[in-house]
């Protein structure tokens, strides 16, 4: 059996203020396999946001390992993380573009800070541009841009230096549902011709049904399901995956098939 990509082992984090101690994530046990486009369900306040931004350090985990391919991040040095966050893109539910630069200048931003030339810039971004189908938007501000349009621009800024890892934070949650389709369309075109490995958090089921292979359901800080998304919202167990289900109507077998999702 293949090794898992991304390994998530006891993974606790505790916030600490003036009104007490608060619990985040408690022992978080997890395993993705490469190529995967994996899904963190849950309501909010479960803790997905501040698991995945465990993943890319940008939260220090109180306990535990995060392993990505051969790396184990929690025992890098500040200058290797540093390396190591190149390989992981992140894509954010508003988008977090910079205003005052053009769709060419976001996507851009990183390879800057990189280091890239000037000319391998411009072949970069013109590629990307092309990927996301926004060729003819490169000179616009995101001020002109439509919501679908800036969550292109932040999944190409995302993809610009190559990662291995596209973690998605609620990427669709601002988006209609038209624009959330396509969206997702993308990431899995993505996903198919690059074989990147997706991690996608969101509190919406019918993303999860859409677009993932596998799922896991986050309740107040742990793991309490995880599974293929078919069997877990089929067969759910868990207080979480039982409402998601009530909430968006109960699913049969057939009804399933029908509606063309884990085909």
């Amino acid at each position: 059996m293949n090794e898992p990509f991304i390994k998530i082992e006891n993974l606790s984090k505790t916030f600490h203020n003036r009104d007490g101690d608060v619990e985040v994530l408690k022992n978080v046990n997890l395993e993705i396999f490469k190529g995967e486009i994996f899904g963190i369900i849950g309501f909010s306040g479960a803790g997905k946001s501040t698991m995945i931004r465990c993943l890319n350090r940008m939260e220090t985990p109180d306990t535990g390992a995060i392993k990505i391919g051969e790396h184990e991040l929690t025992g890098l040095s500040k200058k290797e993380l540093n390396i190591h966050r190149q390989k992981i893109g992140m894509i954010f539910q508003h988008f977090n573009l910079f205003d005052s630069r053009t769709v060419f200048g976001n996507i851009s931003f990183p390879l800057e800070v990189a280091g890239w030339s000037k000319k391998q810039i411009k072949r970069r971004v013109e590629e990307l541009l092309d990927l996301v189908e926004l060729t003819d938007k490169f000179k616009c501000y995101p001020g002109q841009l439509s919501g679908g349009q800036k969550q292109r621009v932040g999944i190409a800024r995302a993809l610009a230096n190559n990662p291995e890892v596209l973690l998605s934070d609620e990427a669709t949650s601002a988006l209609d549902p038209q624009t959330t389709l396509s969206v997702l369309d993308l990431l899995k075109d993505i996903n198919e011709k690059l074989g990147l490995t997706i991690l996608l958090i969101t509190h919406e089921l019918d993303v999860v049904k859409y677009i993932c292979d596998n799922v896991a359901v986050l309740q107040n800080g742990s793991i309490v399901e995880n599974g293929t998304v078919r069997d877990v919202f089929l067969n759910p167990f868990s207080e979480t995956a039982k409402l998601f289900v009530k909430i968006n109507g109960s699913f049969s077998q057939h009804q399933w098939m029908k509606e063309g999702y884990g085909i």
